[in-house]
């Protein structure tokens, strides 16, 4: 006999797992050196969060963009976020993990969403301002920008799950029976 149901004491695990991969994508996308945005085929230019570099080979001229006010303000808001996020994962821990803490899911699903509307601020920042004030060509945005994307991506729907999580409090600590979804005899 074959059943399929949704075993929901298992998102008692695998939400703290996705928020720490999200934590994972946002170091990457904050400490990446070799950049966000390069100029493609030539590579003779390339940003980072933090900084842009021009040359060639292993002649290369880097400056910081810190002295740009929106750079300033992208890393601040990815380093608030990524605070934030490392916040609700303690939090989701102590939730779901040591014991089953329904109050505390709201309260995690509400600063993911705080860390949504931050990194989604910062990662549209990025390529307007680059765009307005760098931009001599063609570029393209490289992995480590999308590591930021995927970290925000990830966080919107953790923030879901923790929002919807409340209404299925027996089935998350095993008193409701399974629902199967399929089944056969």
């Amino acid at each position: 006999m074959f059943r399929c149901g949704i075993a929901y004491p298992r998102c008692r695990w695998i939400l703290p797992l996705l928020l720490l991969f999200a934590i994972i994508f946002d170091i990457i996308a904050i400490a990446a050196k070799s950049g966000w945005v390069d100029d493609g085929d030539s590579n003779s230019h390339y940003a980072s969060m933090w900084s842009q570099c021009r040359g060639r080979n292993n002649n290369w001229e880097c400056k910081s963009l810190m002295e740009f006010s929106w750079a300033q303000a992208v890393a601040a808001l990815m380093i608030i976020g990524l605070l934030i996020l490392i916040l609700a994962f303690i939090i989701s821990c102590i939730a779901l993990c040591c014991t089953l803490n329904i109050t505390l899911l709201p309260v995690i699903g509400v600063l993911l969403f705080i860390v949504v509307i931050i990194q989604f601020i910062a990662l549209i920042i990025y390529p307007v301002k680059f765009n307005d004030l760098i931009f001599e060509g063609h570029y393209d945005y490289t992995w480590a920008y999308g590591f930021g994307w995927g970290a925000t991506i990830l966080t919107i729907g953790c923030g879901i799950l923790f929002c919807c999580l409340p209404r299925y409090e027996d089935e998350l600590s095993g008193i409701a029976k399974t629902k199967y979804i399929y089944s056969t005899a």
